[in-house]
């Protein structure tokens, strides 16, 4: 996934430390003299596939309120089950999403959500990379209380993390429609301050767009942009419904945008106007969103989704072809999150962020096309080894860094309360 779009019929990767010191034809890599040599039994080596926008300690809420509009999902079952959400549980929750991820494919995320300090400490437990940040609104949180204490919370996650090797944090206000302007703008100011990125859902559905004309005379970005808040550290997350004025407006403050198709198809939200938004010059990711609505975080079934869908929504088979989606998936999701210089593809000098898949299966056989098989044909489940920074967190399918039974047991306890506490709902 380099700027060239090296490929290697019978290729290597050597690593040492945490980063990758060479890539080319595996009968040059012997000078090398590795201490330990994972053979990929011709299989596919490839970086890591990047989850641009997730809630990981959703995992806790996964079918709990499915085939339900989006602003009822949230208010009526969503917001009332995270009220009893603490630090533990999050921690836990995001224990499982690392597992699924790490299963899956995926060795970096981006986080928005609640007890963001426990995300970071299972994700560095599990070994992966993260960019995660507290989700900031208007009305109190379960974790922090008032807003005030919100950017407090914030600004001491930057401090404790920002030396960690896996660890960005970011700032996150939710939404335009849950955060004042001052909020949004205080939010902007943090992270320019501390240049790190700033990530905020955004024209996410047809009501949202309808409300902001209705408050401010404006669209959702061309709000944001009104307030000064467009800008290159920006991640606005969804991006479904745009006016053609906003794609200059992303594209000319270089916004990057991250893509959701699987939650904004479960949710009816619509279908992101993506290849319009390439072919604007903007910066497109891909993310799974929460597992609450989405359900799961397999970045493959991610990929796969949103090569189709714009297929059949343009008309044209020809878009979104199988090596831009790719690319979503790694380099241009390295981008979005500000640490293209740092993942994303395998390069000398990067960050060693790498996966393996198992291409010995019926479906992935015969192999004319390798791109394709990984957009088209490829399951995180054929995923059998994942490297991050260097260690191995999973091989040959077997998990190095986690309980898998302890997990289930624990998350099994959450669930069976989240279970009791739904009942008093309905």
């Amino acid at each position: 996934m380099d700027d060239q779009g090296a490929r290697y019929e019978n290729g290597a990767v050597a690593i040492a430390g945490d980063s990758i010191v060479a890539v080319g034809p595996a009968g040059d890599m012997s000078q090398w003299g590795a201490g330990k040599v994972i053979d990929a039994d011709g299989g596919v080596v490839m970086p890591g596939l990047i989850n641009v926008h997730t809630h990981a300690a959703m995992t806790c809420f996964r079918g709990l309120a499915d085939d339900l509009p989006l602003m009822t999902w949230l208010n009526d079952y969503i917001f009332p089950a995270e009220a009893k959400l603490d630090d533990h549980k999050v921690y836990l929750g995001t224990l499982l999403a690392c597992a699924e991820m790490i299963r899956s494919g995926t060795t970096c995320f981006c986080d928005m959500y609640l007890f963001e300090d426990a995300v970071a400490r299972a994700a560095r437990s599990a070994g992966l990379r993260a960019v995660v940040g507290e989700v900031l609104y208007d009305f109190p949180s379960p974790n922090y209380g008032p807003i005030e204490k919100g950017f407090t919370y914030t600004r001491e996650l930057i401090e404790k993390w920002q030396a960690d090797p896996l660890i960005t944090i970011a700032v996150e206000p939710h939404s335009p429609y849950l955060c004042s302007a001052g909020l949004l703008k205080t939010a902007a100011d943090l992270a320019l301050e501390h240049t790190i990125p700033l990530v905020i859902h955004l024209a996410e559905t047809k009501d949202e767009v309808a409300k902001s004309r209705r408050d401010h005379g404006k669209t959702p970005v061309a709000y944001l942009e009104s307030l000064g808040i467009l800008s290159p550290n920006l991640l606005a997350c969804h991006c479904v419904h745009l006016e053609p004025a906003d794609f200059e407006r992303l594209q000319v403050h270089d916004v990057k945008v991250a893509h959701n198709p699987e939650s904004n198809m479960k949710l009816a939200s619509g279908v992101a106007p993506v290849p319009e938004m390439q072919k604007a010059g903007i910066c497109v990711g891909l993310g799974t969103d929460g597992c609450a609505s989405n359900n799961d975080l397999d970045m493959f079934s991610e990929i796969d989704t949103a090569a189709k869908i714009h297929k059949v929504h343009s008309h044209d088979p020809t878009v979104m072809d199988a090596e831009h989606v790719l690319r979503m998936a790694t380099i241009d999701g390295a981008r979005a999150l500000g640490l293209g210089c740092k993942i994303g593809s395998l390069e000398p000098g990067k960050r060693a962020d790498v996966i393996v898949l198992d291409t010995r299966k019926p479906h992935l056989t015969p192999m004319y096309h390798p791109m394709s098989h990984l957009v088209y044909a490829a399951k995180g489940s054929d995923v059998v080894t994942s490297v991050v920074n260097g260690r191995i967190l999973m091989e040959k399918g077997r998990l190095l860094t986690l309980d898998l039974e302890g997990i289930f047991r624990s998350v099994g306890q959450i669930a069976e309360d989240i279970g009791r506490q739904g009942r008093q709902w309905n």
